[in-house]
């Protein structure tokens, strides 16, 4: 890798200490590197006042993120069908899928040197909604209310086929690596990154047998937004990766599946899932 590429959250890296301490430590090895700052209060990037969509350079090999897995998944939008691998550098809470910690940094800029890491693909989801609405999400599709409070009704269809009626709060649908995400939070099951499935978890469903159901990778889901009480219009919204929405009414759907992208991450070789996993939970 001769090509780097620095995002940094600057609401966790307020003075920049720890992007410029990357930037000479790279530099000073014969390295290329560029930096955009991504600001989430503000929405915007301070480097040449351009959208957190920032523009990166040709010929990057690799784009190191400071921040969190929210960072992470910014740039994900940003990388996504450049084939450019993400090394997350935590400088949030959980992180996970930032797997190096601040006090790792120098560690893991030693092994990218010296070419120890290995760059895997995490399988990415597509919705459209019958209205035309699409986009892509790394970790998660979420289907709640965005009116006032009131049970929802979805039907959930498998590649056309019906297949359940929930009434809840909202549908998650993940992939393994969202999985440690809203899903988590929601009950759900915790899933090797790499494996290649559909995580189907209810919010919050109002019967005492709803459970997440794993589909596979290759399954489409449609979600229908049915109607409320006594047939009232229910209005939804389909947020992926928190940072998309696209507006759901009674009788609409969204149909989910594999994305044919990919996100590339760039993960040590001396650091494993279940190793990240361990020092999360403990």
């Amino acid at each position: 890798m001769r090509h780097f590429f620095i995002y940094t959250n600057k609401c966790k890296d307020r003075e920049l200490k720890e992007t410029y301490k990357i930037k000479a430590y790279l530099e000073r090895h014969g390295k290329i590197c560029s930096v955009a700052e991504y600001n989430p209060d503000t929405v915007l990037s301070e480097v040449s006042g351009a959208s957190y969509t920032c523009d990166i350079p040709e010929g990057v090999d690799c784009c190191i993120v400071l921040g969190g897995d929210g960072t992470m998944l910014q740039a994900a939008r940003n990388v996504m069908g450049r084939e450019i691998p993400l090394l997350g550098v935590n400088l949030g809470t959980l992180g996970y899928l930032a797997e190096v910690e601040k006090n790792g940094i120098d560690d893991a800029l030693n092994q990218l040197i010296a070419g120890k890491y290995d760059i895997v693909d995490r399988m990415m989801l597509y919705g459209e909604s019958s209205t035309g609405e699409h986009g892509f999400a790394l970790n998660d599709i979420v289907l709640a209310r965005c009116s006032s409070l009131q049970v929802m009704n979805f039907n959930i269809f498998v590649n056309g086929m019906y297949l359940n009626n929930y009434r809840a709060d909202g549908i998650i649908l993940c992939t393994p690596t969202g999985s440690t995400a809203y899903n988590m939070s929601a009950g759900g099951p915790i899933v090797e990154p790499s494996a290649k499935m559909i995580l189907l978890t209810p919010i919050c469903p109002h019967t005492f047998n709803s459970r997440t159901i794993v589909l596979s990778a290759d399954d489409t889901i449609t979600v229908e937004l049915g109607e409320g009480k006594a047939g009232s219009i229910l209005q939804a919204e389909a947020s992926l990766d928190g940072t998309q929405s696209i507006s759901l009414k009674t009788g609409d759907k969204i149909n989910i599946k594999r994305a044919d992208q990919v996100t590339r991450i760039c993960r040590l070789k001396s650091v494993s899932f279940l190793e990240v996993l361990h020092n999360k939970l403990v």
